[in-house]
């Protein structure tokens, strides 16, 4: 089993699970092919991140590209950077921006 990590991706949690959700349970081939199609942000860094597992188990377990599939993917909230924007009469309103770990 293989185990990678993505952090700070500043793109919301709730987006890149939409990505996420289509690639699980797949195998490796059909995944990549899923994601170079994907007209979504989020697929590029997806992408990415499953090009360095498949190397990373390849290099390491000396297992063949055929055999490997994802198993499971999980996407959660890192930290948020807060910002404002002005509003009418002198207010401000707090904006969120979300990472992804």
């Amino acid at each position: 089993m293989i185990t990678v990590r993505l952090r700070h991706l500043r793109i919301s949690p709730r987006k890149v699970r939409l990505t996420t959700d289509l690639i699980k349970g797949l195998s490796v081939k059909e995944a990549e092919s899923q994601l170079k199609f994907l007209a979504k942000r989020s697929a590029k860094p997806v992408l990415k991140l499953l090009n360095s597992a498949v190397a990373n188990a390849l290099k390491n377990q000396s297992s063949s590209r055929e055999n490997l599939y994802i198993s499971g993917v999980r996407v959660d909230g890192g930290p948020s950077l807060k910002r404002w924007r002005a509003r009418a009469m002198g207010r401000a309103a707090s904006i969120l921006k979300r990472t992804s770990h």
